[in-house]
């Protein structure tokens, strides 16, 4: 017999681990590219109006495209889901039968007997047809739909965290210290997005702090040779 509240509470738990991991990962790219922008204005200039102007430019830039990316995307998804979920609300009206054995056949395709996935069909289907095909069926929980106005805010919130550091970072000290301090403080800051990144998904801590400061130093390197050779010229 599948049990809704165990996969409910199951379902919850993964589904606050994935929220937590978009966040990290929305942080991670407000801080790489935020970096990259201003260390590269860094190169090109010593005012830090002109850099402060392009960091708060590039945090709200980044921060807008990644909410209004975020929420098309989820958009769409809840719209598939929304769909399906209508498709198989008619296919259960007009071939009730039909579905009840496929039902039938899908639990048993998780390791019931014949006789129990019958039973166990039988009992959800009187209990609520469409929540069943939908957990069995779709995978789909129709009491949790994906919002994409929460996505949406989420990937702003995490982006603008993540922005705020490196933009601190280069307008704060003086001028022969801001590059070095911001990326100290940018190194520092994608290495412990990496560790929790990994821990979150169960990966190797050390392969995923490698990427996150390789990719975050070269980022910062290029964009700063560019601002360098730009502002030279």
């Amino acid at each position: 017999m599948t049990d809704y509240d165990g996969e409910s509470q199951s379902g919850a738990i993964s589904t606050r681990l994935n929220w937590l991991r978009a966040g990290v990962l929305g942080a991670n790219d407000g801080i790489i590219s935020t970096a990259g922008l201003v260390v590269g204005v860094a190169g090109a200039t010593t005012s830090r109006p002109e850099i402060l102007t392009a960091g708060v430019a590039g945090l709200l830039a980044g921060s807008l495209s990644m909410a209004a990316g975020e929420y098309v995307s989820v958009s769409s998804q809840r719209d598939s889901e929304r769909a399906a979920l209508e498709m198989e609300r008619r296919e259960l009206a007009e071939e009730p039968e039909a579905e009840l054995a496929e039902l039938a056949g899908l639990l048993e395709a998780r390791g019931l007997s014949e006789e129990v996935a019958r039973e166990a069909a039988q009992q959800l289907t009187e209990r609520d047809a469409l929540r069943a095909h939908a957990r069995v069926e779709l995978g789909i929980n129709p009491d949790e739909l994906a919002n994409p106005w929460h996505a949406a805010l989420a990937s702003l919130i995490a982006f603008t965290v993540g922005a705020v550091l490196p933009l601190l970072a280069i307008v704060l000290p003086g001028a022969g210290w801001r590059v070095p301090v911001t990326a100290g403080a940018v190194l520092c800051a994608l290495a412990l997005c990496g560790v929790v990144s990994a821990r979150l998904g169960a990966a190797p801590v050390g392969r995923a702090v490698l990427r996150n400061v390789a990719g975050g130093a070269v980022a910062m390197s290029v964009t700063y040779a560019v601002g360098t050779w730009l502002g030279s010229t």
